[in-house]
């Protein structure tokens, strides 16, 4: 009863301010790394021409974010969501302040190592403080109903695809074919998460309910063996590795992809940007406006399993791609990739969510962001390590190969336990 008596209020007044709080936090999360994909390969390629160099910088963030995730989750289970948030937006101010030092500041006279390794204590910041993402999308299942989740968890896409947007959009209008190329669309990724901060501060209250604060666990346990717990819960189990080994697919796919187009065809940054702000476009299109739709005529699961085969298409695509002329199979790709994206991010997430109890939500999605985190670090490490031994294109064979098996649990998946099952 408390905690239904939490949801209307939350439904009625503070709902508009709690969705805006929550949405800038998801804004606040990928904005930098929107900014960085494009700017990254480039930024590398003049230190090191590996791939596998290259992915160990870009998975940097998703292993501490890994590490981090199940203790924060917890957290917000124990302290509430509003205390927590706060406490990773600051860290994330702190990773993007040095960041911004070390995209700007010339390096022309330095040692080589020493911009890479700000690079990497940069990430590795704000990914120990990256617990937004989780904790945004646990204020969202807070304020939402069962049967409201998928669409409600669809503005996770359309933070996602106007992260994505903006980012590339400020790298392709502003970038200059000079060196300290990037001051703008990198001032401008500082100053979101001074904004987002204040905004939490003031606006988003505490959404956890009522009833959890007494009921919440110890936070002083292992985190590595609190994140698999996921897989030891009988109705979510199945789904859960599936979004695992998903994110192992998309995150490297999407993170070597501009690597490809800069290393093996020889575009530009702003030029590979490009196909990142279709990327951004189209996952705002699906997410934001066609995701309530089509859960409603098609289910979750079915979508999910479109939403696959979609991303089996931009592989196809990408796998045949020529070495001249390529934009069009490039831009075709992306597209599939986004829709595809766009489909299975938010109706997974709702599959799992509409599984949970209420009293271990939190520490269940934080945990499940967790394992999102891993697996962009298993895709990326295994898709630089893959990109230098076997050839340009053999990270896409390699994520084909991992999303038909993601499709096989999902279609196979059938759970006595759920109710909810479209």
């Amino acid at each position: 009863m408390k905690i239904n008596i939490v949801k209307e209020s939350l439904l009625k007044s503070n709902k508009k301010f709690t969705l805006l709080s929550a949405f800038v936090t998801l804004l606040n999360d990928r904005l930098s790394e929107s900014i960085l994909l494009p700017i990254l390969p480039s930024f590398v390629l003049l230190f090191d021409a590996k791939a596998s160099t290259y992915g160990l910088l870009s998975c940097t963030y998703q292993l501490a974010q890994f590490t981090a995730s199940p203790f924060i989750g917890l957290m917000s289970d124990k302290y509430g969501r509003r205390p927590v948030t706060l406490f990773c937006i600051s860290g994330s101010i702190i990773g993007i302040s040095i960041l911004s030092f070390t995209v700007l500041f010339n390096w022309s006279t330095s040692i080589a190592t020493i911009p890479l390794f700000l690079l990497f204590i940069a990430r590795l910041i704000d990914g120990l403080s990256g617990g937004t993402a989780a904790t945004a999308t646990t204020v969202l299942a807070d304020i939402s109903s069962p049967a409201k989740r998928a669409k409600t968890f669809g503005l996770i896409g359309v933070a996602f695809g106007l992260s994505f947007f903006l980012g590339n959009i400020f790298v392709v209008i502003f970038a200059k074919n000079t060196d300290n190329n990037f001051i703008i669309p990198v001032l401008i990724a500082s100053i979101i998460p001074i904004i987002n901060f204040i905004l939490v501060f003031f606006y988003l209250p505490e959404t956890k309910p009522i009833s959890n604060f007494k009921k919440s666990k110890s936070i002083f346990k292992n985190p590595l063996k609190q994140l698999f717990t996921v897989f030891k819960e009988e109705k979510i189990k199945k789904l859960s590795l599936a979004f695992f080994i998903y994110f192992i697919a998309f995150t490297g796919l999407t993170n070597i992809l501009i690597f490809f187009l800069q290393e093996s065809l020889n575009w530009t940054t702003k030029a590979s940007s490009g196909t990142l702000v279709v990327v951004g476009v189209i996952a705002i299109i699906v997410q934001g406006g066609l995701i309530g739709p089509l859960v409603k005529q098609f289910g979750e699961k079915k979508l999910t399993l479109i939403g696959s085969g979609f991303i089996l298409v931009a592989c196809i695509l990408l796998i045949n791609t020529p070495k001249e002329n390529a934009s069009l199979s490039i831009y075709s790709a992306v597209s599939f990739l986004a829709i595809g994206a766009g489909l299975i991010t938010p109706t997974l997430r709702a599959l799992i969510s509409k599984k949970l109890d209420v009293n271990n939500q939190g520490s269940i999605l934080s945990n499940l962001q967790g394992l999102q985190s891993l697996g962009g670090v298993l895709g990326i490490a295994m898709a630089g390590r893959v990109y230098d031994d076997f050839g340009p294109k053999s990270p896409f064979i390699a994520g084909s190969i991992i999303l038909l098996f993601m499709i096989y649990l999902i279609a196979e998946g059938k759970d006595k336990n759920s109710i909810n099952a479209p």
